[in-house]
């Protein structure tokens, strides 16, 4: 309990930063809700941290390798040594208030990425600089486009290790098509002897920051000096007195700010006017006013026609106060977003991103204020379920400490508790808003889950708390989804990591008494052939005593191979009359539409076939007939059985199950060994190289990067660490990547297959890559697997 430990020593001074962060009233123009994302080991929790501290938030910092980091504090988490749930902070930094979300970089916890990138502006996106551009990187950078997150800034962290390339990370964000104009603010200084780049030291003791001309100097202990850069081609020629005359970075300065400066101006025609009338040579780009140059880079961020990028070592707290500097200045704040008019009695409207469950204080529901302000006394009206909801308390959430406090406003992030109905992705009102006023927030997409495992309980006395626990799980993570087929409890999640989270919470946070099956994938059913019969659309009830006929005219064919089925649901399409998104069955409580929607989603769950849920289908409801007099709530029942009827009438289509791109780093000598697994377990090895060649939504990547023209990608050398690992060959332990697609449900068992054809020394990520149809063969092993033959 060392993370206790550590809160309790530090209390005095948390509580005073608490002090002042509750009590001020924030202008939403210097509030920053950013998240920080990032494939797995990247350091994003390691960066909290140090921004933790470099903010005056820790006396000291703690460390991911001992458990006792403030946002890591689950069990879990620390024997881990990984994240697991998202977990937000304020943090006050100059005159910003940052509402810091660090987020996991595992793909089993993809809904914690999800959440948060829903109710954020601006995100820290982290690479490791050995690694450059990883599966998960591009995961999650999916996730921020998904939810147009608008302001990015990349932070290439690491540098400080063996093999970390400065100039290699940064050109893999274009390799990988991440931003076509990645935009380097600093460059790294490996060393501030030159002998040190000739001899292939790794490390970084310093930074040059191209915005505002000057050199951050680190020593040991992790103190910085910052010493100005002279506007003189002379004195820069020589180092000023900052850099040796011979360092080998001094003529990389004054191009690498004039590239900077010629990208920003092809954003702005102002700035290009500007530049132009600067005297001839390179004096009037180092001379160039530094607050003007951050204007209009701010103002290229905000149009995502830049992607800044910074670079440090977070473990050693060096370039973590510019990030913090440049997060402020750069990244956007809610009012630079779409957003109601700011007025004083403003109708309160929220969204809950996260619903949390705790011994102590109950149910947690973490809300992004939208419009106006809420207090204790506001009454909400969730308007996705239709139900009134009370607040008991207000929260600000630091990690696992909380305080109550007055009132949360406009733009920031807290947690309410007493909220009896309300889950992940709600939209909460305040009651005395107008009717014709309220509209749902976008909702939060699900990712399909893809492993599932058997619930037994030790007794029958167990099943009903195994069935409440369950339940109660899947709403503080909504990517747990539970059903039970013919007559067995089954729990499915995002990968075996995921379900052996949830089976450790159910033991340890609501202590039931069970035990887990054997784990399979979760497979899918596609349409099939056949044609609807003439009945097909319309369903009879008795309602009142008269037989009610409701007619739903639906339109059902399978997804074309260019054609992306929709998260919210599950990988299928539904469209309205005119070709529009339908519905979801989160929308708006109580219309006909989302009744219906909520009948089709009822229905899409489980095939009348296989009881597998259905997808890849393309859905249109061109039509609904309801008798005047009818209450609407049938609705729901009927769309279920008239799409049901369809699906049955149309016969058992192909079967799906989930794949996953896979890279895989060996040594040279085991390369032939893993191939060979992989390709006698199903996989498709792609090719042999350093890239993923398929994306995190499994879709294959376009070939080629964005062009290096017109960008400034730093030479190599920088990181000369990295510059000579590369220039390296002929060794025997030279890693090498395999790059491949394989169905997950032959590598649930893959860490141990990799552990003995490499004799321990190989590495592999695995990210989702969607459902695909299977063989026959396949399919019939599957119906075996289902006890559907």
């Amino acid at each position: 309990m060392l993370l206790w430990r550590t809160g309790r020593r530090f209390t005095a001074k948390w509580q005073g930063c608490r002090r002042g962060l509750a009590s001020a009233h924030h202008n939403p123009a210097e509030i920053r809700n950013i998240a920080l994302v990032a494939h797995i080991d990247s350091g994003k929790t390691t960066l909290t941290e140090s921004i933790l501290l470099r903010s005056s938030y820790l006396s000291i910092s703690g460390s991911v390798d001992t458990g006792s980091t403030t946002t890591d504090f689950l069990p879990a988490e620390r024997e881990r040594g990984i994240t697991i749930q998202a977990a937000s902070i304020p943090v006050r930094w100059k005159d910003w208030l940052f509402n810091l979300i660090d987020t996991p970089g595992h793909a089993d916890f993809g809904m914690e990425v999800e959440s948060a990138s829903r109710v954020v502006d601006g995100a820290v996106v982290l690479l490791d600089s050995v690694e450059g551009v990883e599966a998960q990187t591009k995961g999650v950078w999916t996730q921020l486009d998904r939810y147009n997150v608008p302001t990015r800034i990349m932070f290439l962290n690491k540098l400080d290790r063996a093999g970390a390339s400065f100039g290699a990370s940064l050109a893999s964000l274009l390799t990988h098509r991440l931003h076509p104009h990645p935009l380097a603010l600093v460059l790294p200084i490996a060393s501030f002897d030159p002998q040190d780049y000739k001899r292939a030291e790794p490390g970084i003791q310093g930074l040059v920051d191209l915005v505002n001309w000057e050199v951050w100097r680190w020593d040991a202990d992790g103190h910085y000096a910052r010493h100005p850069l002279p506007t003189s081609a002379q004195d820069l020629a020589v180092g000023a007195g900052i850099l040796h005359p011979l360092h080998p970075i001094l003529p990389h300065l004054v191009p690498a700010r004039t590239q900077l400066l010629d990208r920003l101006a092809m954003s702005s025609d102002e700035l290009m006017d500007a530049l132009l009338d600067l005297p001839a040579g390179p004096q009037g780009y180092v001379a160039f006013n530094n607050a003007l140059l951050l204007r209009h880079l701010r103002q290229a961020t905000l149009r995502n026609q830049v992607l800044p990028v910074l670079c440090g070592a977070a473990m050693k707290n060096i370039g973590t106060d510019l990030v913090m500097n440049y997060v402020g200045a750069l990244l956007a704040s809610p009012l630079d977003l779409e957003h109601d008019p700011e007025q004083d009695k403003a109708p309160v409207r929220l969204l809950a991103w996260k619903v949390a469950w705790d011994k102590r204080l109950g149910w947690m529901t973490f809300v992004r204020v939208y419009s106006g302000k809420v207090n204790r006394k506001t009454t909400l009206i969730n308007r996705t379920c239709g139900q009134k909801e009370r607040i008991s308390k207000l929260l600000l959430l630091y990690a696992s400490q909380t305080e109550e406090v007055e009132e949360l406003p406009f733009g920031t992030v807290g947690v309410l508790l007493g909220l009896k109905h309300t889950r992940t992705g709600d939209t909460l009102e305040s009651s005395l808003a107008h009717n014709t006023s309220r509209t749902a927030l976008r909702e939060i997409a699900t990712p399909p889950a893809v492993v599932a495992v058997s619930v037994i309980p030790n007794s029958h006395a167990d099943l009903q708390p195994v069935q409440d626990a369950l339940q109660a799980l899947s709403r503080t993570d909504p990517s747990v989804r539970v059903d039970t087929q013919e007559g067995q409890v089954l729990a499915h999640g995002l990968g075996a990591l995921h379900l052996e989270i949830v089976e450790g919470r159910l033991r340890d946070e609501w202590k039931v008494g069970f035990k887990f099956g054997a784990r399979r994938v979760s497979y899918r059913e596609g349409l099939g052939p056949g044609a609807p019969s003439a009945d097909a659309p319309t369903w009879k009830m008795e309602v009142a005593g008269t037989t009610a006929t409701v007619s739903i005219t639906l339109v059902l064919r399978p997804l074309h191979a260019d054609e992306r089925g929709d998260p919210a649901w599950d990988g299928n399409i539904v469209l309205d009359a005119k070709g529009q998104p339908y519905d979801t069955p989160n929308s708006i409580a109580g219309t006909p539409s989302v009744l219906v929607a909520q009948g089709l989603a009822s229905a899409l769950s489980a095939s009348p076939h296989t009881a597998l849920a259905m997808s890849h289908v393309h859905i249109q409801v061109l039509k609904i007939d309801l008798p005047s007099g009818t209450p609407t709530s049938i609705l729901t029942g009927a769309a279920a059985v008239i799409l049901r009827n369809h699906i049955r009438d149309a016969g058992m289509g192909p079967l799906l199950e989930p794949f996953v791109a896979l890279k895989v780093s060996v040594n040279e000598d085991s390369l032939g060994r893993a191939v060979k697994d992989l390709t006698e377990h199903g996989a498709e090895v792609i090719d042999l190289g350093t890239g993923p060649a398929v994306g995190a939504d499994g879709t294959e990547e376009e070939v080629g990067g964005y062009p290096q023209e017109g960008n400034y990608v730093p030479p190599l050398w920088l990181s000369p660490s990295g510059y000579y690992r590369e220039a390296a060959t002929g060794s025997p332990r030279l890693k090498r990547a395999i790059n491949a697609v394989a169905p997950l449900s032959q590598m649930l068992d893959y860490s141990n297959r990799l552990r003995a054809l490499s004799g321990g020394h190989g590495v592999f990520e695995m990210a989702n890559a969607g459902f695909r149809e299977v063989s026959s063969a396949r399919r019939l092993e599957i119906l075996k697997e289902i006890g559907r033959v």
